[in-house]
Formats: C-alpha cells, structure tokens, sequence
C-alpha cells in the first residue's frame, strides 16, 4: 500500500500536464484530491460532454445564498485533469478538503483567525478593481477563493498583499521567497514557474516539491490558524480512511504546501481532537459557467492568474497535453507586463530541452489570433505583421537565452510591430486574449434551482445565449419575440440580476426600439438562487417582489418608479396591486415635491404604454387626481424659498412641465399655464422660479416678446435686489446658450431690454448678466459676441432701419465691455 503525494500550483498548465503523466504512469486506484466534499456527488457530471470549462463548484447557504464559495476549474487547472483522469478511468474520485458544512459554521459562529477563515465570495460588479491593472493587480482580500491558503507554499504572485496565515511578523508573506532567494531568482513566483511550471520534464518533480516544501515549513514557525491546522487533520483522515478501504496505490493531488502535512502523518488522536465538535450549518452544490476574466488576478481572485487566454492558447497547442516543456518565460513574470518589457534580471537556467513541435508554431498561432483581432477592429495586420512579430519574438528569447519565446517576448514584438509603439491596442490585445472571454457551459442535468431553469428555457426560447462578450441588442417592440426580451430583461433587473443594462442611444425615432447591453458574469447564479425565493419562475419572482417592495414604502417618487418599472416588465398583478398602493400614498401625501416627482414616470407610462400594449386607463386615473392637486398646492409651495429649496422647486418645475407636455392632455396643459402665469406675476416668488416660468410662458407664446422684456425689465430694475434680480436672468436664460443663438423672438427680447437701460444700469447688472452667460459654452459666447457685433455694423442690429439712429462709431466703443460680459476676451 503505496500513498503518492503530488503537490501543485492551481492553474498551473505545467503543473497540470506533469500531473497527467505521472496518473498515467502511477495508475492509481484511487485520487483524492484538495476539495470541498460537500460537492462530490456533482463530479461525474464532469465527464458530461456538454461540460465546457471553465467552470466552477458554487457552494452556498440555502437560508442565505449570499453566504458562498467559488471552486473555479479551467481546463489546464491540475485538479480538473486529475478529475477527469479518474472518470475517464473507472477510477474513483473524492474531494478530502475540510467540508464547507464546518467551515461556513465555523465562521457564522466567529471561530478560527479572523481573516484567514472568512467564507469569500466575489464582490459586486461595480466594487471590482479596474481590470487595466492601474491598482497593480491588487484584489480585495474579501475576493479570495476558500483554501487560497495554498498560494503560500505555490508561488503565487504577492502584487497584493497575501492572506496571512497567521505569519511571523519577521518572515516574509510568500516563504518560497526563501528557495528562490537562494536560487539566485528575484521573487518565489518566478522560481516556481521557470523551476516547475515550465519544465521540460517531469521525473521526480513531485519528490522534489516535496522535499523543497517540507524545507520551507521546517524554518517557518508553527501556524497559529486553526482553520489550516483542521483542514490538514481532515485531509489525513480521508487518506487514512481510503487506506482502510484497501486501495493499494493512493494518488493525493493538493497544493504544494499542504503536501509535507500530508506525508508525514501524526497520531490519529491527535487529528481526532482538533475535528472534534465542529459545528455544521446546511450547505449545497451546483457547477456554474464561469469565465476566464474572473480566474484573473485583477477580479480580485486570490489563487488566479494573469494570463488564462495565454495558459489556455499553450494547453491547446497540446504544450500541456503531450507534456512538453513550455520553455523559459512562456508563462508571464513579475514585472513582465504588457507595457514594462525588460529582460530578466536572473541568471538563465538549463531545465532539460523537450523534443516538442516546431517552436515557431505556438508564436505563430497566437501572432494569427492577435492579427485576427485587430483586422476585426478595423486595424492593419498583414501576414507580413506576422511574420515579422514572430521573427522578433524569437530573436528577443534568443538573446534572453530561452528556448521559446514567452508571453512577455511576444507582447513586446506585438506592440513594436503591430501596434507600432501604441498601448491602446496593446489593451485590446490583453483584455480579449491574454485574459480572454470564455464562458463556460455545464450540462442540463447540473442541479438547479427553479429560477435558474425558467431562465435557460426562457433564454433557449428567445434565442439569447448568456455570453461573457459584451453584445448589443436593439429590441423592436413591435415585434412579439424582441418585446418578450424586454420583458425578460426588466424582470431581471427587477430581481437585482442586471444580466442586461438599458443603453440611451440616439438615432432611432420612435418609442418602439430599445438598446440593451447584455453580458453575463458568473455571480449572477448567485443572485438567482438568492431570488429563487419569490418565486418559481421569473415572472413570478418579479411579480412577488414587487410587490413586496410596495409594502416597504409610502414615497410617492418610489411607488412611481417601482410603477414604471413593473409596466416594463409586463406584470399585470403587480400593476394593480401597486396602483392601489399609489392610490392610497398620494391620498395621503401633502408634500407637492413628492407630487411633482411622482408625475414624471406616470407621464412616461401613459405616452408609451401602448407600443408595450399597456392599459392606461387605470393610471390615466390617477394622474388626474395627481396633476389636480399639484395646480392647487405649487402656486404656495413657490414662496419665501431660500437659494437651495429654490433650485430644488426649479428643477421640480422643469419635469412637471415636460411630463404634462408628454400627457398631450389640453385641459392639462391649459390649466398648467394658468399655474405658471400665477407663480410669475407673485413678487414673491424666488427670481430663479419666475424666470423659468416666464421663459415656459414664452415658449409656449402665451407671452408676447415685448411682454416679456418688459418682466424682463421689471426683474432687473433697481428695485430688486442684485441677487433676485440675477437668479431671475439665470432662471431665464438656463440652458438657452444654442436657443439664444437661434431664437430671434429670444435674442430680440433679451436685445430689446439691454437696448433701454440706462448707462449707469447697464454697468451695474453687467455682473449680473456675466454669471449667466458664464454657464454657456465658449464657442457659444463667442458667437453671441460676433452676432452682437453685426448689428452693430448695420447688418442686424434688431432695429427698423427708418428709426436707426445710432451713432455706431460711439456704438463700437462699447464693444469691449460686452467682450467682458460674454466672457469672449
């Protein structure tokens, strides 16, 4: 009875081909491997020929699906050939980690060492670190894969700082810093890779991990984290229960630094106590897509990669698969990165040279697919490109002493070739194939929640693929499948699975298109089994919380937006029940602000109800009543308001009068007229609202131009206060930089009233008049300043030409002072 203890980096491709080849040679009957045990029922759904990695073990709490694990696979990950040798091979398989059941209890119930035992899951979307990489890889800690406690003993790549382990304060994170210190390499990452991951052979590998291992863990002091220290004793436990199964020849796959704990077996006691009274808490399973962009470091994944469209390129170039070498840098560096490329500062080493395919092959096929990209973007990339990038390449590994070119070598003869010096391509180039967009597929039988298979049938009917490639749908209302896409996509929003962001896109007439972004990301199998408690289906999840949100408010403004939202998504049952809610809220709301915010979205309702079919009867009700109570009560509501409370009123005004222009309703807009004439003529209405009224009556030429200069000139006399009077001309003039330009109805009461004031005025509300204009663009200013200079010479000064009068050589002398109040210089 033989136990064999192979020590590995996750996602290793060279770790994962020396693996394969040392299965083969050991035949083992039995392969254990470092994993949750909870999800062993679900490996031999690995053998289904609809699994695609990459792919990943969700593990997570039924009462509370926000508590998960990720267990993320690629096809060059180690433990997935090992898997897959085993099924392959009639040969059984069992995951011999600390089960999750304990682990998550024990961190609900505050046991182990703080961090080091945290349950991690990824973050949401829009806390991810910026994939570019200005962060310098750095993930949020929180991000970390469960039994990323392994990157210690593998080398991986300290950019952030490595979950601690309870280390000595005086040793460093990554003990391998130690070997490679000696070794003569610059940091453990890199002696890892050039001493395992890209070896030509693999004989006596696993001893030599082991041996170098159990060094490190010699000179390291005793780990105080009793969540590592139970896993070890439950990993031991499994060896020792397949042990008295009677396999004969047991293979042990785990990470590196765990591999001298396993080998070295202490009392059986001594690992009884440590598992002894271990809480539990119910967790289950399933397989989930995942994507290669969330195996990275820069999602925040502790134990990823930098490169897994690279690893995965080599693997399927059969570098992996027949064992070869990958040669000396083929896997990226510390430092190595797309825009910093120097030669290593460490001595070249000698593994041993494989008899492997033609070198030039692997440059060639992935200068092909960078070619390819950048002709898809309309750049240029001949063949001639190619050939050239690779010449390059090869040469730069030469003078390197490499055997192949590597990825640092190749992005470096990229840029310089391709990209002629330029990073912007260089980004493309790393964001679609260094990291790459895979998303996996797991097989129809993978269980699932209710929710999970109303979306993949309603996903199969609709023809919409979940993709982790950004692609744009433009959705025809009109037609019955893309307005079942509509509905589906608000629904899902409406359950917090933003799988589809709604685009404002310009260009499109009508109220029938709509624009939306899809793009799928691994969590939001999370996020539906976390909705999965609304319902069975997505309608009618989107309907129970709907509904259930209603219940939580009073706010008008959220009820019609809630409102809006639930007609997008065609819930009729909701719709009612939240009319009623709406009914009731406005009843008894005596806020006009929350009025006035509530009209906006009912307005958008009833103008574009029906291209979704809509009925707006129901709601044209409550508008009504709505719209009622707002003429009553804004006419007060706009007095004796300070600066602030004026600006919020302003706004308020603004989309109350574009929600009753969208209404189309005369008795509405006749009546809101009536409104806007009453705030305009009350004194004491804040400048700011009654000029924006007078601007809308204007608009609406229920004022007449000379009207409204003659307010105009009532509102800026000296009278009124400097302050009053120059919020009153902002409230006017807001936003009518082009309409000024092009209004000569507006041009011409604005001219009309600076044409009467006095010198002496016409000085002081200078000042005035510059902070308004200052809110418009230069280019506009600078064409007010040249229009206002040909009516001076005579070309369009606004006046009859039989009652011009105007000295204009006098007239000119005042040019530079309206040059100052343009603010043109």
């Amino acid at each position: 009875m033989t136990t064999h203890i192979f020590g590995i980096r996750h996602h290793g491709p060279g770790s994962a081909s020396s693996l394969r080849k040392a299965l083969e040679k050991l035949q083992p009957d039995t392969i254990l491997i470092e994993g949750p045990p909870d999800a062993e029922s679900l490996l031999p759904l690995v053998a289904s020929s609809q699994m695609q990695p990459p792919v990943a073990l969700l593990i997570y709490l039924p009462d509370n699906p926000k508590e998960s694990v990720y267990y993320p696979f690629a096809v060059f990950s180690p433990e997935w050939q090992a898997i897959q040798f085993g099924l392959s091979n009639n040969i059984p398989v069992r995951f011999m980690d600390l089960p999750l059941t304990h682990r998550m209890a024990m961190v609900e119930k505050g046991q182990g060492d703080g961090e080091s035992s945290r349950v991690r899951r990824f973050p949401p979307l829009s806390e991810l670190p910026n994939p570019k990489g200005e962060n310098g890889g750095q993930g949020d800690e929180e991000t970390r894969r469960q039994g990323d406690e392994e990157t210690r003993g593998q080398g991986e790549k300290n950019t952030s700082p490595p979950l601690p382990l309870s280390p000595s304060p005086t040793l460093p994170q990554d003990p391998l810093g130690l070997l490679a210190e000696v070794a003569g390499y610059s940091d453990g990452e890199r002696w890892w890779e050039h001493m395992v991951e890209t070896r030509g052979d693999s004989g006596d590998l696993f001893t030599a991990i082991l041996e170098a291992m159990t060094a490190v863990r010699e000179e390291m002091p005793a780990s105080e984290n009793p969540i590592e220290a139970k896993r070890e004793a439950y990993m031991r436990k499994t060896i020792r229960a397949a042990q008295k199964s009677g396999f004969e020849r047991i293979a042990v796959v785990c990470g590196a630094w765990h591999a001298p704990a396993l080998s070295q077996m202490p009392a059986v006691k001594e690992d009884t106590a440590l598992l002894k009274g271990l809480p539990k808490k119910k967790v289950q399973a399933t397989w989930i897509p995942w994507t290669y962009g969330r195996l990275s470091y820069s999602s925040g994944y502790g134990a990823g990669i930098e490169s897994p469209g690279w690893y995965d390129h080599l693997w399927n170039s059969k570098i992996g698969n027949c064992g070869l070498g990958i040669g000396h840098g083929a896997l990226e560096r510390e430092n190595d990165s797309v825009d910093n490329f120097s030669p290593s500062p460490n001595p070249p080493i000698s593994p041993s040279s494989p008899s492997s395919p033609s070198p030039p092959s692997i440059s060639i096929t992935w200068m092909t697919k960078v070619a390819r990209l950048l002709r898809e973007q309309d750049l240029d990339a001949s063949s001639a490109h190619v050939i050239e990038a690779v010449r390059l390449a090869e040469s730069l590994a030469a003078l390197r002493n490499r055997s192949l070119p590597g990825l640092p070598e190749l992005n470096e003869a990229t840029k310089t070739v391709m990209c002629f010096g330029s990073d912007l391509p260089m980004q493309l180039i790393f964001d679609k194939l260094i990291v790459g967009e895979s998303l996996g597929k797991v097989p129809d039988e993978t269980p699932m929640v209710p929710l999970q298979q109303d979306l993949q049938r309603q996903q199969k009917r609709l023809r919409m693929p979940g993709s982790a490639t950004e692609k744009m749908y433009d959705l025809d209302l009109r037609k019955e499948n893309d307005l079942a896409r509509s509905h589906l996509l608000h629904r899902l929003n409406l359950l917090d699975i933003p799988w589809g962001q709604f685009q404002q896109t310009r260009g499109k007439k009508g109220t029938f298109h709509e624009f939306w972004l899809l793009q799928w990301h691994p969590e939001f199998a999370v996020n539906l089994i976390e909705a999965g408690v609304w319902g069975n289906t997505i309608s009618d999840a989107a309907n129970s919380k709907a509904c259930s949100v209603a219940d939580t408010t009073d706010e008008l403004p959220m009820l019609t937006g809630l409102l809006d939202k639930v007609i997008l998504s065609d819930l009729p049952d909701a719709v009612i029940y939240l009319m009623s809610r709406l009914q009731n809220a406005a009843a008894l709301t005596t806020d006009v602000t929350h009025l006035m915010n509530a009209l906006p979205p009912l307005a958008n309702v009833m103008r574009y109800g029906n291209v979704r079919q809509t009925d707006t009867a129901m709601i044209s009700h409550v508008v009504d009543g709505l719209v009622a109570r707002i003429y009553i009560s804004l006419p007060g509501a706009c007095v004796s308001l300070d600066d602030d409370a004026a600006a919020a009123m302003y706004e308020n005004v603004v989309k109350v009068n574009n929600a009753i222009g969208l209404l189309q309703n005369e008795e509405h807009i006749t009546s809101w007229r009536q409104v806007l004439v009453q705030i305009a003529d009350n004194i004491n209405v804040h400048g700011l609202i009654s000029g924006r009224c007078c601007r809308l009556l204007l608009d609406a030429e229920i004022l007449e131009a000379a009207e409204a200069a003659r307010r105009m000139g009532l509102a800026l006399s000296s009278a009124t206060e400097p302050s009053q009077a120059a919020a009153w001309v902002e409230g006017f003039l807001k936003g009518s930089g082009l309409l000024l330009l092009h209004d000569d109805k507006l041009w011409q009461v604005l001219d009309n009233w600076v044409s009467t004031l006095s010198e002496d005025f016409f000085v002081a509300s200078l000042p005035l008049l510059r902070r308004t204009f200052a809110t418009f663009s230069e280019p506009e200013r600078r064409q007010m300043g040249e229009r206002v200079k040909n009516g001076i010479d005579g070309n369009n000064s606004g006046f009859d030409d039989e009652k011009d009068d105007i000295n204009h050589e006098n007239a000119v002398l005042v040019l530079p002072i309206l040059k100052q109040f343009l603010g043109v210089g």
